[in-house]
């Protein structure tokens, strides 16, 4: 009864954290930071033995997420660069989280983004979208955000992800105002 007055117990970030499925020791990049609790969420998962590491084309971004790892008591590695040259290894991360990204950029820097997202996965790596569902009727009238109108007819993240050379590519969950797309790196 209390959880029908007061809502959903738990974390905000709760959703996400299972959606991606992070586990200790995994070394996770996320790409745009402008949440900075997702990111110490998700840093706080892999904890000690894994790394955590954040890039963002902004520096505002990158100053919320390091706000956000500071507010959780976690280590993450931040920068700000652009998402079609990622300043990392090639094949250094297990998992890459693209936080509300690809539906406000232009199709040729969402191609770019996924490539080297791609790059920077290992094989068998997981790539995990997290999208906000839009909105509509009058919400959709007062958002301010400026989506690819192309993006979004064409079904969004899933055939975006896939066209970039992932296999296993689907929607984990729709909910919360939220979707999940996974997509997973080829071995070879």
């Amino acid at each position: 009864m209390f959880k029908r007055f007061f809502g959903k117990l738990g974390g905000r970030h709760d959703l996400a954290v299972s959606m991606v499925g992070v586990k200790l020791g995994h070394a996770l990049l996320q790409l745009g930071c402008g949440d900075g609790g997702l990111l110490a969420a998700l840093a706080a998962k892999v904890g000690l033995t894994g790394r955590a590491a954040a890039v963002d084309a902004t520096r505002e971004g990158v100053a919320a997420g390091d706000r956000g790892a500071a507010r959780g008591g976690v280590l993450v590695e931040t920068a700000q660069a652009a998402y079609d040259r990622l300043p990392h290894e090639d094949a250094g991360f297990d998992i890459v989280v693209i936080d509300d990204l690809l539906a406000t950029m232009r199709p040729e820097d969402r191609v770019a983004c996924l490539r080297e997202t791609r790059r920077v996965l290992r094989p068998a790596g997981r790539l995990i979208v997290v999208e906000r569902i839009r909105r509509g009727g009058l919400g959709a009238l007062v958002s301010r955000r400026h989506e690819d109108p192309h993006y979004l007819a064409s079904g969004g993240a899933e055939p975006a992800v896939r066209a970039e050379g992932f296999v296993a590519v689907r929607t984990l969950a729709e909910r919360d105002g939220l979707r999940f797309v996974e997509g997973v790196r080829p071995r070879a």
